[in-house]
């Protein structure tokens, strides 16, 4: 782990290549699991603002259990993640050729909503948590995403360069300038082959 601003990294944000291959995984990381999304308090209002401006896009299951049960619950620790259906699709999640893509960030894309989607998707495969009041950030490996380490292989693009936007949302650009530092020293270490 390096200490980056205040935040413990994995060395695995530098080890790991990743990019995400929807051609073959078809989406899958927002219709497998056994809880949605994890989302921060702020994030309540955006996914309920989203949920009523882009409710047309939304499959009738899961405009039943957003009306029934809210866009949020809180998972078996406690901790608040998206609403699902069939115990694991994210409500937010629309098929488009025979892909499962986020309403919402199809929505932002495309300029239909201001907010692109909660941060924790954003940022996958890359998972906060807080260890002594520290955010610890690491690298969530889930079979279903061996695709986009194979194309972030053959690409060479490790996890803290393809999430690099996401990263700058969270953290700030001079987080991610911090990052990319680290990342050179540890190559010129040779830590990183």
């Amino acid at each position: 782990m390096l200490e980056i601003l205040n935040t413990l990294v994995s060395l695995d944000l530098f080890k790991v290549f990743f990019c995400c291959d929807l051609q073959k995984c078809h989406g899958a990381c927002c219709i497998e699991g056994d809880a949605g999304a994890p989302v921060t308090t702020d994030e309540v209002a955006l996914l309920e603002q989203a949920y009523e401006e882009l409710h047309d896009d939304l499959s009738p299951e899961s405009q039943r259990q957003i009306e029934m049960k809210g866009v949020v619950y809180p998972d078996r620790d406690g901790e608040l993640v998206t609403q699902i259906i069939r115990g694991k699709d994210c409500v937010f999640v629309k098929n488009e050729k025979d892909c499962a893509l986020c309403a919402i960030d199809s929505a932002y894309r495309s300029g239909r909503f201001r907010w692109q989607k909660p941060i924790s998707c954003a940022l996958y495969p890359v998972r906060l948590s807080q260890v002594g009041g520290v955010t610890a950030v690491n690298v969530h490996k889930w079979d279903i995403c061996q695709p986009a380490r194979d194309l972030g292989k053959q690409l060479q693009l490790p996890v803290y360069q393809f999430l690099k936007e996401p990263l700058v949302r969270r953290f700030g650009q001079a987080w991610w300038d911090e990052c990319n530092l680290a990342a050179k020293e540890l190559k010129k270490a040779g830590y990183l082959d």
